[in-house]
């Protein structure tokens, strides 16, 4: 928040200041889950909608997937959605229990659920310190795709430790560099694509993407996520 310098809104049941901010702030002291049941959760914004949004939260796939539901409904194609701690780095770094300092948890297994269900969204894992992030672009706040399947999804997710962790993501197979993200010709044509309805925009962001480099169900490595989601075992699993 501290890297703020426009209208921002922070969710934590546990949030403390320590470092000066220069923005200004709502700062809400509560679950992700209770705030998004508020009738207008972003009336502190001019417009309430989200153009970057930043997810870090309980690092259980459960969890994580409701605050990615429940953010882009509150989106628009400009928008970018970044989620942390997507990339573990070893097995136990992936567990559901905690039992190390740095801590992924298993929301790494949404890039599955993304590339099943929502190839419309582009997914970027980055090789971000120490547990990496994912950056999804092109959001639909109308879409119903992940919320239809969430119960199935969290059956199928959510399975004792240890979990069963792709060699790609430990290794970061398919991961870009921060550097050449930010460094990507599309930022300033994303905010001037934000006052464009969406219907206008949404189609001129995708060419935007598409000239990056930056699209395919799941960004540049879209066939080998695709291997590092089949190495999963179905019985895995369950």
């Amino acid at each position: 928040m501290r890297l703020s310098r426009t209208k921002s809104v922070g969710v934590d049941p546990f949030f403390t200041i320590e470092k000066e901010l220069l923005c200004d702030l709502h700062l809400v002291r509560s679950s992700s889950d209770e705030f998004f049941t508020r009738k207008h959760p972003f009336a502190h914004l001019d417009e309430p909608v989200i153009d970057l949004a930043f997810i870090d939260g309980m690092h259980l796939a459960e969890y994580a997937l409701r605050d990615v539901i429940n953010t882009e409904r509150h989106t628009r194609s400009t928008s970018v959605i970044v989620i942390d701690d997507m990339l573990p780095r070893d097995v136990p770094e992936a567990s559901r229990d905690r039992i190390t300092r740095a801590w992924a948890g298993d929301v790494y297994k949404m890039i599955g659920a993304f590339q099943a269900h929502r190839p419309d969204l582009v997914c970027l894992q980055v090789n971000t310190t120490p547990t990496g992030t994912a950056v999804l672009l092109l959001p639909d706040p109308s879409s119903t795709a992940l919320a239809d399947e969430y119960d199935r999804l969290v059956e199928e997710l959510v399975v004792p430790d240890p979990q069963v962790v792709p060699t790609a993501i430990l290794e970061r197979a398919h991961s870009i560099e921060p550097e050449h993200l930010l460094e990507a010709p599309i930022w300033e044509g994303l905010r001037r694509l934000r006052s464009a309805p969406d219907a206008v925009a949404r189609p001129q962001v995708r060419a935007l993407l598409e000239q990056a480099g930056l699209t395919g169900p799941q960004g540049p490595r879209a066939q080998d996520d695709r291997e590092t989601r089949r190495a999963i075992p179905a019985s895995a699993l369950r």
